[in-house]
């Protein structure tokens, strides 16, 4: 059968999709629109881009010269803080109204320029200042750089590709959603809204979990968003609009139509992370946090709230749709598995592919057209 397909944000989670994935093809089923946020958005553009599940699986499955996981690098801590964001930020105005005492005013400036130097060579102060002026811990730049690595890989040469060369060179529509935090609404990137955005950077902003990575401000070069000139918003995941964004391949409404083009007559297929489904030999409950990560600021508390707060609100608006559309929805298992898990073992990760691989093959004997 062919179908449309959606996938579910989700961080690491999402390596539960190259499981599904790979019973999907196993079927000989095929696929034409796709659909993705975050997590989602990664594993659409890789199809999109020829690769199998099972090449897929061999990129979730990379490791380092040391033994860890590739996507462990995905956590990286911005290598420096530029002038521009040091200058604009609210730490250097605070910063220039201290006042050193029985230092002269001529003195000052040059003190301030030491400490400043000093602070950003910290690499806790430069976590500290990305999260509290750049919107998230984590730099993006490594995550940035695997992807268009992979966009490149066995001659695809799609490493700089922009949304409409992408299209032209695969004949694959490429959706994917994120979010304008300083315009409030969600953005729907694809070949026809914004055509000269790079596929690359689609990614990036799409996959941008407020607190865990750095926002994305949209850039003059990539033209504009479905005629609108957005240069210089912030921009964030998709799923603080819709983690799971199935209405945009089953709605027939004009304003859906204006970023997706005519509804096809393709029936679409939900792939939906299930949190409170379990995944078999995951090990879930039999390991405690490692007490040298304690202190990272995405186990705060006040990070974890927020971040239930956002899920909590994302869930709710798809939730309507999701019970609506049930039928076409597939329910992937990921208990036990946190967004930002990067770090797993390949034990966990071959225990979350096998349960998204059981899931999909469970699916499909019920599933009628």
């Amino acid at each position: 059968m062919h179908f449309n397909l959606v996938f579910e944000g989700g961080g690491a989670k999402g390596a539960v999709f190259v499981g599904a994935m790979r019973e999907f093809e196993r079927q000989g089923h095929t696929y034409g629109r796709l659909l993705g946020t975050s997590a989602g958005a990664i594993t659409a553009t890789l199809l999109a881009a020829g690769f199998s599940a099972h090449e897929i699986l061999a990129q979730v499955n990379e490791k380092l010269p040391d033994g860890s996981p590739r996507f462990s690098t995905f956590m990286d801590v911005a290598d420096s803080i530029s002038d521009t964001d040091w200058e604009n930020s609210v730490l250097f105005k605070l910063f220039k109204q201290v006042d050193w005492p029985l230092v002269p005013e001529s003195i000052e400036g040059r003190m301030d320029n030491f400490v400043i130097g000093q602070l950003t060579q910290m690499k806790v102060y430069r976590l500290l200042f990305t999260f509290l002026e750049l919107g998230g811990l984590y730099a993006g730049q490594a995550f940035l750089e695997w992807l268009r690595e992979k966009l490149d890989l066995d001659g695809r040469n799609l490493r700089q590709a922009t949304l409409a060369e992408f299209y032209e060179h695969t004949g694959t529509d490429l959706n994917m959603v994120a979010s304008n935090i300083t315009h409030g609404g969600i953005l729907v990137l694809n070949h026809r809204t914004a055509p000269d955005c790079p596929v690359a950077w689609a990614v990036r902003m799409s996959m941008s979990i407020p607190f865990i990575w750095q926002e994305v401000r949209w850039q003059q070069a990539w033209g504009t968003y479905h005629g609108r000139d957005i240069t210089g918003h912030a921009i964030v995941d998709g799923g603080l609009n819709s983690n799971f964004p199935i209405r945009l391949l089953i709605s027939r409404s004009p304003d859906v139509i204006a970023v997706m083009g005519p509804h096809d007559g393709t029936f679409a297929l939900g792939l939906l992370i299930d949190e409170t489904k379990p995944v078999t030999d995951s090990g879930f409950g039999t390991a405690s946090m490692d007490p040298e990560r304690a202190w990272e600021m995405k186990n705060l508390p006040i990070v974890r709230r927020v971040s239930s707060l956002v899920n909590t609100m994302t869930n709710g608006y798809d939730k309507i749709i999701i019970d609506a559309y049930k039928d076409g929805v597939c329910r992937l298992p990921a208990q036990g598995y946190e967004t930002t898990d990067f770090d797993m073992s390949d034990a966990r990760i071959a225990a979350l592919v096998t349960a998204g691989e059981q899931a999909m093959r469970d699916f499909f004997l019920t599933f009628k057209l």
